[in-house]
């Protein structure tokens, strides 16, 4: 029998089989779409199928009679009715096509850029977070990011905005530098130009990375609802404090969490301190704290960069004096150290005769001083004494006799604060643009976020004594007479000023004699300084010293007041 010889294989077999899968394909794809309803339906009557068989699994064998009669009855019931079969059927027809429709799968993980840049923070931190000696490290080269980092967030720029950060346990998160050296590394890698808070769980071994919004700068001066001895300092983040007061922001009413300042006898901080650069704001917060304590008592102003900043409350009620001039600050400040004296003198007396202090005693006084390092210089150059010397009695005795000391300088001019200034101002502000070494030398601890170099004025940080340091937006208060500034904050500057003090027949404040001739180019003091004789024997005169407010308003050439309007 001869063999039938095998079919050979043509030579453009390769093209055919390609021409012939392309055929295949094009014919699988067209029958797709062509039975596509047919698919979807017949995916949804499969996954309904498969829940009846789940929920009559998952009833109870007591239950499943009465169960099964009521089905039974619900398919009698379609079936007997007009159209029931048709109706049941497409019912059912459109329940399993919409249970079989293709979802689109929602992405949950980080995309292709966001797994780059988490896998290079993982790879930048192998160096702090490993050693060799252990056997299974959590960070290693080339290792896994996923096993390190949680709780990832990212902005519509890509950028990290929170990340959870979970460190083996040898490291020593108990040291500053070691936990600074993980932050500065952590804020560079997600992007700078943002502030970062970085808490640190010793107990777990994790850190946890978010990015702060900014404070809201919409704030200005008002009247804020606190009690008579609280001053509202700036405004900080919700949960870094327990208490909210409300406050108009723009046309609207919120509730805001303030950084609230506590002065009088029973403060544990009763004078402050603030430190800034030029234009950080400091001068408005202390516009800011004069408005607040005029509302109870009366201030005091020595202003030594003579600008004119504060002449908006010159021949105010309650103000003092506003002194510019180097006789005036030595003659309001010796008079505000014997203000204080006399205070005390007068509230012991009272104290020994069993009855409470007199009404003058217990009236808030609040001294506040601008740059008093000028006029330190000034001083020097003159042979007079230092300024800062008249306050060492406010500073030391001033919680006892119901004085507050605000004292307001630039970075460039902390030497020449006295030590006396130093150690009684344990309330602190920094303002503006401030590296956190800068930060740590005023207030004492570092700032708990990284502070950034572009910082609206009012901008910063505070601490009351050894509290937690916050971030702080100080209320925008600009000086009225500023066409600078916006005109909003310049009104609600206006309706916080008090009325004007009494004026003579010229329409002019009063004026009282010289109190001591002036020097070469001052102005003699004609406002709060009255002197006492001495006593016999040289001793002090322990009587009280007549009230300024009253007796004696503040002189027209104190401060240089530009006109209104």
């Amino acid at each position: 029998m001869a063999r039938r010889p095998l079919p050979r294989i043509p030579s453009s077999g390769n093209d055919r089989i390609a021409r012939s899968r392309e055929l295949a394909r094009t014919a699988a794809d067209n029958a797709t779409d062509v039975l596509h309803p047919l698919i979807t339906i017949s995916r949804g009557l499969r996954l309904l199928a498969a829940a009846g068989l789940r929920k009559w699994a998952d009833t109870p064998k007591d239950k499943r009679g009465p169960a099964l009669f009521l089905a039974a009855v619900c398919v009698l019931a379609v079936a007997l009715a007009p159209y029931g079969p048709l109706l049941g059927l497409i019912g059912l027809m459109g329940v399993a096509g919409w249970k079989g429709r293709v979802r689109t799968p929602v992405r949950t993980g980080p995309d292709d850029s966001q797994i780059a840049r988490l896998q290079a923070l993982h790879d930048a931190l192998v160096p702090y977070f490993s050693v060799p000696e252990d056997p299974s490290p959590l960070f290693a080269h080339g290792g896994e990011w996923a096993k390190a980092f949680s709780d990832h967030e990212f902005d519509g720029d890509g950028r990290l905005t929170r990340l959870r950060v979970k460190y083996p346990a040898y490291f020593p998160d108990g040291e500053a530098e070691a936990r600074a050296r993980i932050e500065q590394l952590l804020h560079a890698k997600s992007g700078r130009g943002r502030e970062y808070l970085f808490s640190w769980d010793e107990e777990a071994n994790q850190l946890l990375m978010s990015v702060l919004p900014a404070l809201p700068t919409t704030i200005a001066a008002q009247r804020f609802v606190t009690a008579p001895g609280e001053l509202v300092v700036g405004f900080t983040d919700p949960d870094a404090v327990q208490r909210t007061v409300p406050v108009l922001d723009g046309d609207a009413t919120r509730d805001a969490p303030p950084v609230m300042w506590r002065t009088g006898p029973r403060s544990t901080e009763p004078h402050l301190l603030a430190v800034g650069h030029p234009g950080s704001g400091t001068t408005s917060l202390l516009r800011s704290l004069a408005l607040q304590a005029l509302t109870h008592g009366d201030v005091l102003i020595v202003e030594g960069s003579g600008t004119g900043e504060y002449a908006c409350l010159t021949g105010r009620d309650g103000v003092l004096a506003v002194e510019c001039g180097l006789a005036g600050a030595l003659a309001g400040l010796e008079w505000a150290a014997h203000e204080t004296e006399r205070r005390l003198i007068a509230a012991n007396r009272a104290r020994q005769a069993g009855h409470s202090a007199p009404d003058d005693a217990r009236r808030p006084l609040c001294i506040l001083v601008d740059r008093p390092s000028v006029f330190s210089h000034l001083a020097a150059a003159d042979g007079r004494p230092d300024p800062q010397q008249l306050l060492q009695v406010p500073l030391r005795h001033g919680r006892a006799a119901h004085v507050t000391v605000v004292v307001a300088d630039q970075f460039d001019s902390l030497e020449f604060l006295n030590e006396t200034v130093r150690t009684h101002t344990r309330a602190r502000v920094v303002l503006g643009p401030a590296t956190p070494e800068q930060v740590k030398s005023v207030l004492g601890a570092p700032p708990h976020t990284t502070p950034t170099s572009d910082v609206p004025p009012g901008r910063g940080y505070a601490r009351m004594g050894t509290g937690a340091v916050l971030r702080l937006q100080v209320p925008a208060t600009p000086d009225p007479y500023d066409d600078a500034a916006s005109e909003a904050h310049r009104q609600a500057v206006m309706e916080l000023l008090p009325e004007r003090q009494a004026t003579g027949e010229a329409g002019a404040p009063q004026e009282q004699p010289a109190a001591e001739p002036a020097g070469p180019g001052d102005t003699a003091l004609t406002g709060p300084r009255e002197e006492v004789p001495a006593g016999p024997a040289g001793e002090r005169p322990t009587g009280p010293v007549p009230e300024p407010v009253a007796s004696a308003p503040v002189r027209a050439g104190s401060a240089p007041v530009p006109a209104e309007g």
